[in-house]
């Protein structure tokens, strides 16, 4: 089985970048399905779900461990959080290749050995990214849409280190990192093909 992750900055493409990925490669791709498993086992509206964990960092309280899961346990979002570990967990005992976009599966799937993508990119063209694929009526400044970039990323990292104690970014993290300023994704796919498929041979 070979599984990629890839973690991505909000803005920067990456969750394109894995769907090209896969379609390439002929593997399953899990994103916003992982939502979608967490919302119908829980009895929880998708969208409600999505905002939960994607906020879950930023409430500013402090964290208390618990020792079986090294999760804070006085969050209102601690049963999302599990029941996350618990879908990304199980996408892997399905025993397919796959490519998972998010969540922090790099560090629930660390036992299957994926190839880990980091994918990221300047302001200018995160927030090109963001205009080029915003709601019909959405009138955001540029500056409104930055503000909204940095939150999520800073929830993103807070995350990470919540729960697995190391940097989210941090290079030494990732097998690979992709900058996607000034590139079409589609260019970029067959190099991040050949690169994986090095890394897998070398697991072999």
């Amino acid at each position: 089985m070979k599984i990629i992750t890839v973690s991505r900055e909000f803005g920067s493409g990456g969750r394109e970048l894995g769907k090209r990925i896969a379609e390439a490669l002929g593997f399953d791709y899990y994103d916003k399905e992982i939502i979608s498993s967490i919302a119908q086992t829980q009895g929880l509206d998708e969208s409600y779900v999505e905002k939960a964990l994607e906020n879950y960092a930023a409430n500013g309280s402090q964290p208390v461990y618990h020792r079986s899961f090294g999760l804070p346990r006085q969050s209102p979002q601690i049963g999302l959080l599990l029941a996350q570990k618990k879908v990304i967990e199980g996408i892997a005992r399905r025993g397919r290749d796959c490519v998972v976009v998010g969540r922090n599966a790099d560090v629930y799937l660390a036992a299957e050995k994926p190839f880990n993508l980091f994918v990221c990119a300047d302001m200018e063209a995160k927030i090109a990214r963001c205009v080029a694929r915003a709601p019909k009526g959405e009138n955001l400044s540029k500056k409104q849409i930055a503000r909204k970039i940095n939150e999520i990323n800073k929830g993103r990292a807070k995350t990470r280190e919540i729960i697995a104690n190391t940097k989210w970014g941090d290079p030494k993290t990732y097998h690979l990192t992709v900058n996607t300023s000034g590139f079409e994704l589609e260019e970029l796919v067959p190099a991040i093909v050949e690169f994986a498929n090095s890394f897998f041979k070398s697991e072999q």
